[in-house]
């Protein structure tokens, strides 16, 4: 997986978990998405990548679907609350 596929993941998790709004501690998570993606990128720098506006494209152009999908793979990587991948979850199925 190359570098900038990984931070399009983590972007696309963290608006997926944006869009829950039945999880109410979903502020904290969001925050150490945040701190993952920033030590992320401080570890891993991409020449000639527009962040900003990438997480932009990312916002307004990827599917729900994709985005709820990428939140589960970085709610694995920061060690989540199950409870939000169950509501994720669920959501992904109540989606089809």
């Amino acid at each position: 997986m190359e570098i900038n596929d990984t931070f399009k993941y983590l972007v696309g998790g963290y608006f997926g978990v944006n869009l829950i709004d039945e999880y109410p501690l979903k502020i904290y998570i969001l925050k150490d998405i945040e701190n993952y993606i920033k030590d992320f990128l401080r570890d891993n720098k991409i020449d000639n990548f527009n962040y900003l506006e990438e997480a932009m494209k990312i916002k307004d152009k990827m599917s729900v679907k994709t985005k709820l999908q990428d939140a589960l793979i970085v709610l694995q990587m920061i060690n989540a609350p199950m409870e939000l991948v169950f509501i994720i979850k669920k959501r992904l199925k109540n989606n089809k």
